[in-house]
């Protein structure tokens, strides 16, 4: 059985020699001023890429990574049951966007609810809420600002008001050009996922094949192998553990006599993806809806606590007991990567944050040469830290 080492000391034998290959690295490096400004420059150049080219980016690295998750099945499919990739392939697309489209209509309605009843429900939150008085007041004066930009001019006004704001045709037409954005940017997931499916190991073959030495095909096929092997292992992990937390708390509302509690179980499913800013999102969302549903003040504090007790005992000690085996990253940069790739591209670069951290932990300490980059995003030594040290690919 592994022994726990302090930091000071190192780590497992894997582990102090990823230390001495970093400071052989660092050691060798020798940088000037020009090599570290050529750096910079390229650093900003890539960042201004990764946000201008985001409509292509974004559905392409959505698909890399739900390919990583699919691509098992798709070799049960392919390999066991002798199913063409093709075919494999377009099966699964159709299973995952049927899974999201149904669960999206399900909860359609529950939701578009619960939305129309927070203006209503603000004057008595705010009676509830007497030390909060000041900041539902400028709540309310905000939805109550959002209503009348919404609502429909006057007669005398209305063409006054077209011609300043737009009136209905400008938000009308924001709502349409969102709306194709999104179906243009679905179409290109899909399309790319399915090919990926069906004809990305070939496209893998075809890269190991030009490279031109033995070591460089191998490097590169031990790269591939193990990305695949620990992003698809850490993606269907944290899948089982979010649809246990999502069942858990469906349970936990229902029992409480909570309205909707398929849709607070769903929600907390897809909250729990995210690390540190979806729990505290979901505490957060529980006890306001404790507090629109129950009159006594302190029953609404049941809800986020039982949430917070199920994150607790799934982060702090299920998940990172199932990690254990798989490296660990740092949670400083687990949680300058959320905020970084949820700033560039919202809710989406949230989801693909770790799966990206991990897939640089991985290429960097098979590449020579970046052996420090490696060793300063991996995490604490195995057999401790909580999920978000111990959530890797």
């Amino acid at each position: 059985m592994e022994t726990q080492q302090s930091p000071s000391r190192g780590g497992t034998p894997e582990e102090l020699r990823a230390t001495r290959e970093a400071q052989r690295e660092m050691a060798q490096a020798h940088p000037d001023a020009r090599t570290v400004s050529l750096v910079i420059l390229t650093v900003l150049a890539v960042f201004y890429t990764l946000y201008a080219a985001a409509e292509i980016l974004l559905p392409l690295l959505l698909a890399i990574v739900l390919t990583l998750l699919l691509a098992p099945v798709k070799r049960f499919l392919n390999e066991r049951l002798r199913v063409p990739a093709m075919l494999a392939a377009l099966l699964l697309i159709v299973l995952l966007f049927v899974i999201v489209f149904g669960i999206a209509v399900a909860l359609a309605v529950p939701a578009s609810n619960w939305v129309a009843r927070v203006p209503q429900s603000l004057p008595e939150l705010q009676k509830r809420l007497g030390f909060l008085g000041g900041p539902v007041k400028l709540l309310h004066q905000g939805m109550d600002q959002v209503s009348h930009a919404l609502a429909p001019p006057p007669e005398g006004q209305q063409t006054v008001a077209v011609q300043q704001q737009g009136g209905f045709g400008g938000v009308g037409l924001t709502v349409l050009r969102g709306t194709r954005a999104a179906l243009a940017q679905l179409f290109t997931l899909a399309v790319m996922l399915f090919f990926l499916l069906s004809a990305g190991d070939s496209l893998l073959r075809r890269l190991v094949e030009i490279l031109p030495s033995f070591g460089e095909k191998r490097r590169a096929v031990e790269i591939a192998t193990e990305i695949e092997r620990n992003v698809s292992g850490w993606l269907l992990t944290i899948t089982a553990m979010n649809l246990l937390v999502g069942l858990a708390n469906g349970v936990q509302m229902w029992a409480l006599g909570m309205p909707d509690p398929l849709l607070w179980g769903t929600l907390a499913f897809l909250l729990n993806y995210v690390p540190i800013l979806g729990p505290f999102a979901g505490i957060v969302v529980f006890f306001f809806v404790g507090l629109f549903s129950s009159p006594v003040l302190w029953r609404a504090l049941i809800p986020p606590a039982i949430y917070f007790a199920i994150h607790t005992i799934e982060g702090e000690t299920v998940t990172p007991m199932l990690l254990a085996r798989r490296f660990t990253l740092n949670p400083v940069l687990v949680i300058l990567s959320l905020f970084f790739w949820d700033w560039l591209w919202g809710v989406p670069g949230a989801f693909l944050s770790l799966p990206l951290l991990a897939i640089v932990k991985i290429v960097a300490d098979r590449v020579p040469g970046l052996a420090p980059l490696g060793h300063l995003v991996g995490g604490p030594p195995r057999g401790g830290g909580s999920r978000a040290a111990a959530e890797a690919a």
